[in-house]
């Protein structure tokens, strides 16, 4: 007969996979069930206008107070404001949104600015000044191509370090340098010029995305480098798991809780999530935010890679 294996040998995989499981369920469906605007940046025309709204909506709007609408146009398009909001007439608000931001970003911004209209008796007219494009119309085209960039490159990593003992360390880096490059490029093109899905400067997106590429896969066999078998759950379930659900893609940003704001402003899937939409629509204001944060991961994720394979050329 043969000896029974040991507990740990059955156990540790199911709690793993089940962790998974419950990381990714809780995460994607927990952040949708209640998605709350938190400070989201609204520029009003005027001083009175904007503590008025300021005074109503509460903590649920940061209002930026602007001169003119001009003003406020520059801070749509520069993306540091999700609307503009104006009042024409006594009965009438112009609100100019910039639908680039996302369905639910904007959304909320809508009704949280139609129930402070209604309260004054005034009306709301409504003008997209970014919108998405036509073949993006739900705005999911950058999560779905960032998420895709991230698992490829999730599993070259999990590949190379199958073959870690054949490929010298500055082999694998090569290796990870060039996919990143190419997957870069081939998602840019896909979905910019091919599917007409992310507009805007392809070379910059193709530069996003292999940054994410890059950052994915070094994360991912840094911490399998230094932790060991479980450390690639833990990559699936920071980067992937935690990483896309926080992203602000599905739900913008501004609806996020706090602890998930900081994922998505730390973790590669969220900054370059958000590089790639200052890239796609907003002529690439603040996309050195999300690639400043993608370098990062990359730099020390090869550090750690270097130091552990001296580490464990020196015992050798």
């Amino acid at each position: 007969m043969s000896a029974r294996p040991p507990v740990r040998a059955w156990l540790q995989p199911l709690v793993i996979a089940g962790l998974i499981a419950a990381a990714f369920i809780g995460m994607y469906v927990g952040l949708q069930r209640d998605p709350t605007p938190r400070s989201v940046p609204v520029a009003a025309v005027g001083t009175e206008l904007a503590e008025s709204l300021s005074q109503a909506l509460g903590d649920s709007v940061d209002v930026r107070a602007v001169p003119d609408s001009e003003a406020g146009t520059a801070l749509l398009t520069g993306r540091d404001v999700v609307a503009v909001l104006s009042l024409t007439s006594p009965s009438v608000f112009d609100l100019d949104v910039a639908g680039a931001n996302g369905p639910s970003t904007v959304g909320a911004v809508e009704r949280l600015v139609g129930v402070y209209a209604r309260s004054t008796g005034a009306q709301v007219v409504t003008e997209d000044v970014v919108p998405l494009v036509r073949y993006d119309s739900r705005g999911t085209a950058g999560f779905y191509v960032a998420f895709g960039v991230s698992l490829a490159s999730f599993v070259l990593a999990q590949m190379l370090m199958m073959v870690s003992a054949h490929l010298h360390l500055r082999h694998r880096l090569a290796t990870v340098t060039v996919f990143a490059a190419l997957v870069g490029v081939l998602a840019a093109v896909l979905a910019g010029p091919v599917l007409g899905a992310l507009p805007g400067h392809g070379v910059s997106l193709a530069i996003t995305l292999a940054l994410l590429s890059a950052a994915t896969a070094l994360a991912t066999k840094a911490l399998g480098a230094w932790f060991g078998a479980v450390g690639v759950p833990i990559a699936t379930i920071l980067l992937i798991t935690i990483g896309n659900s926080t992203s602000g893609a599905t739900v913008g940003v501004d609806l996020l809780p706090d602890f998930a704001r900081v994922f998505a402003a730390t973790l590669p899937p969220g900054a370059a999530i958000s590089a790639v939409t200052d890239v796609s629509y907003f002529g690439g204001a603040h996309h050195w935010v999300g690639w400043s944060v993608l370098i990062v991961w990359i730099v020390v994720a090869g550090a750690l890679l270097v130091w552990k394979d001296r580490g464990n050329h020196a015992r050798d």
